[in-house]
């Protein structure tokens, strides 16, 4: 694993959303429990809801609803939207400090690229003033498009002209280590988010971030 901050050459940081950017698991478990009490079925809890996270809200609601529910999956994914489009900042934040990457100090282009979907995306992104400091933000076209395939990276290096030497993916999991690897970009794994550390530090990332202090090292040196 290399050592010490970012070089030179690294002219693009590409960032994974939940997990990695902002703590969002809480109301994201809060949305899908008012989604299940609507369906009378029943809720669930918080940790379980947790370990759904980062493969998309399909799977996040397939899990959440249950194969003995499955005929309800429709429903809820719709009833989901409205809860969680209302509920979506209530404590999400920024992690601690992370504030810091986008106050002009690093001058490196920053992307975006989340398994989440892009109507939850910008409309977080917005309500924490980062949406404008990203020069481009992907998230998955289909079910097929999401991480750990590379297209949403391949995306952003074609659109800013960057070769994949150039970038490094910022994630906390296994999705986010495969797709960079993929693309022939970089991957920095961060510790503090929802990837299970063993599964992650298996796949030989070239970075580890275990707080998010250790991420702004990682950029400003």
């Amino acid at each position: 694993m290399k050592r010490g901050a970012l070089t030179d050459s690294v002219r693009l940081v590409i960032f994974d959303l939940d997990g990695t950017l902002i703590d969002s698991k809480y109301d994201i478990a809060a949305s899908v429990n008012l989604t299940l009490g609507d369906l009378d079925l029943p809720t669930l809890p918080t940790e379980r809801i947790f370990t759904f996270v980062g493969d998309g809200v399909k799977r996040l609601l397939r899990l959440s609803v249950g194969e003995a529910n499955e005929a309800r999956y429709e429903e809820a994914l719709r009833i989901f939207r409205g809860h969680y489009l209302a509920h979506c900042l209530d404590t999400t934040q920024l992690y601690p400090g992370l504030d810091q990457l986008f106050d002009g100090r690093d001058t490196r282009m920053k992307a975006l690229a989340t398994n989440k979907a892009l109507e939850y995306t910008l409309r977080i992104t917005e309500g924490l003033k980062i949406k404008d400091r990203f020069v481009a933000i992907e998230g998955p076209l289909d079910q097929s498009d999401l991480k750990p395939d590379p297209g949403m990276l391949l995306r952003i290096l074609d659109r800013l002209s960057v070769r994949p030497e150039e970038a490094v993916l910022v994630g906390d999991s296994t999705n986010d280590v495969r797709a960079a690897q993929s693309a022939g970009v970089s991957a920095c794994v961060v510790g503090y988010g929802y990837g299970n550390r063993d599964k992650v530090s298996a796949l030989n990332p070239d970075y580890h971030c275990e707080k998010p202090g250790d991420l702004l090292s990682l950029l400003f040196g």
